[in-house]
């Protein structure tokens, strides 16, 4: 999918540094790192793309060879999200933390993104203040023609807010296909939006990555 984006969207100097193994996708981590030593003295905003346990590989790899960047200002990271057992889980906040500190961005420049091969719609993560939570949460957020609800295991009702439960979403956009979706991906509802925990326990994993394999 990244492919085709850069080839379609992307500037003359993108790249496309997944490969494919038995194992599935994998960072060709040569390849990404020479890329991200030219766009940090390119001058232009640059965006980075990857699931999470991508920048895991590619943030181990840069702490072990005592690499570090500085991306251009402007620049922008896309975090899409899920380990799928592929490396070890690390909270967001201490995965980010490592993203900003070998890609040399400001954490509040990390944007993440929610979203599966069943649905048409993605829903992306905003920084939201509230008095009913002790601190400012990130939410996701799906747009206007797509319903995320956050429904109990044990009845299948909407849970209310402050409260976790499974992902279901209704997407207007599923033409010719299922119009919902219930996932096992656990969150908290979050007023409009919900708050991502991660898989529930003993969950299968899934998502395009593991396609390959």
């Amino acid at each position: 999918m990244l492919g085709v984006v850069a080839d379609k969207l992307g500037a003359e100097n993108s790249a496309f540094a997944g490969v494919v193994t038995l194992s599935g996708w994998q960072v060709d981590l040569a390849r990404a790192c020479d890329w991200l030593a030219r766009v940090s003295v390119g001058g232009a905003p640059a965006l980075v793309l990857g699931t999470a346990f991508q920048f895991v590989e590619l943030t181990d790899h840069c702490a072990e060879h005592g690499l570090k960047f500085t991306l251009p200002a402007g620049s922008r990271v896309m975090e899409t999200g899920g380990y799928k057992g592929r490396t070890r889980e690390l909270p967001k906040a201490e995965l980010h933390e490592r993203i900003a500190d070998c890609l040399g961005i400001a954490p509040e420049n990390i944007v993440c993104e929610y979203g599966m091969s069943e649905l048409s719609s993605q829903a992306y993560q905003f920084a939201i203040c509230d008095l009913r939570f002790a601190q400012s949460a990130r939410v996701f957020r799906f747009p206007h023609w797509a319903r995320a609800r956050i429904i109990s295991p044990e009845n299948g009702r909407e849970v209310g807010d402050g409260q976790s439960g499974l992902v279901q979403v209704f997407d207007l956009a599923n033409v010719w296909s299922v119009a919902a979706v219930r996932t096992e991906d656990l969150a908290v509802r979050r007023g409009d939006g919900f708050e991502l925990l991660g898989r529930a326990k003993l969950a299968e994993a899934r998502g395009c990555s593991l396609m390959t394999a």
